[in-house]
Formats: structure tokens, sequence, C-alpha cells
């Protein structure tokens, strides 16, 4: 059996074995007394008004996807950054050979041969993950502009800013307004 899987399989058996451990002494050591202040059904702390089946306002979901969003957006810069760092170290003749070797070992991995390549292409490939930090932030800088503009990450909308019923009505009045031959009077 390769290693590899008996670590895993070792590490699953007792992830399992602490989990199960601990979930049996807080059963054990936990009083049990129920009495209807504790079984009565509350949110927040507070006294449920109506029914549990009622839609949640769709901003939850919008700021939970924004976070999801940029979230994942600084799991993907730390390895940016790592190889931004390298090869600009790399591409610095000022970087003393020691310093190079290390990047290039951050790069490569440990157990591949440490072979520092041209400073001149260890630059290009910066400026080139430089370009490509840049083309993600836009993509991200596009989605976050349209979000705005639509008003999803204002919390409580302004009503000020939608027309009411009144203004519609006067503004349709408007477009098309009342010809004297339309209304026959009656005499």
């Amino acid at each position: 059996m390769p290693m590899l899987l008996v670590f895993l399989l070792t590490f699953t058996v007792f992830g399992a074995v602490f989990l199960a451990v601990n979930l049996l002494i807080g059963w054990l050591v936990r009083p049990n007394r129920p009495n209807p202040e504790k079984l009565a059904i509350y949110e927040c702390a507070e006294e449920p008004i109506g029914t549990a089946y009622v839609q949640f306002d769709l901003r939850f979901y919008v700021v939970a996807l924004l976070f999801v969003i940029f979230d994942v957006e600084m799991a993907f810069l730390y390895p940016w950054a790592v190889v931004f760092g390298s090869c600009y170290q790399i591409g610095n003749d000022a970087v003393p050979l020691p310093q190079q070797q290390a990047a290039v070992l951050r790069l490569s991995g440990p157990g591949t041969p440490v072979v520092v390549p041209e400073a001149e292409a260890a630059a290009t490939f910066a400026w080139y993950a430089f370009l490509e930090l840049l083309v993600f932030f836009g993509i991200l800088l596009v989605g976050f502009a349209y979000l705005w503009r639509r008003g999803d990450l204002e919390w409580v909308r302004s009503t000020a800013a939608q027309p009411s019923k009144s203004t519609r009505q006067i503004s349709e009045q408007s477009l098309h307004p009342i010809r004297e031959h339309d209304h026959a009077t009656v005499a």
C-alpha cells in the first residue's frame, strides 16, 4: 500500500475517533433538563412572528456571494504573489545567487535540480504574471461595478430614488396627451 494512502487512512481514522470521543463526552457530561422555556422556538433571541416559511431577502444571498467571490480572490492572490516575487528575485541581477537559487526552489519544489534561468526570461515571466493579475482584477472589477451600478451593494435602497406610482402615472400621461377628439362630449 502506498505511503500516501496509509497517511490518509490514518488521518481519517484519527479524525473520526476524535470526533466520536468528543461527542460522547459531551453527551455524558451535559445536563439534560428540558423545560418549556428551553424548548420554545426562537430566532436570534427574538420571538418568532408568523410562519417559518418566509422567503429571505435576496440581499443576504448577494452579500454571501460577494464574500465568497472576494475570499476566493484572496486565495488566488497568494500563489500569484509567490510566483511574482520569486520571478522578480530571479530576474534581478542585484540579488545574490543563493537567494536566486532559493527563489527557483520555491517555484520548482523540492527534489528538482536548482538551475537558475536567465535573468531576462525570469523578468519576462514576472511581467507576464503581473499582466495576468491585472486581467484577473479587471474581470473582478467589471463584476463589482455591475453590482454597484445595479444597487446590490446598498443594504437599504432609497425609496426616493425609485419613482412612485403617481409619478409613473403622470409620466405615462405626459407621453400620451389627451386629445380633444378622443373624448366625445355628450350633449
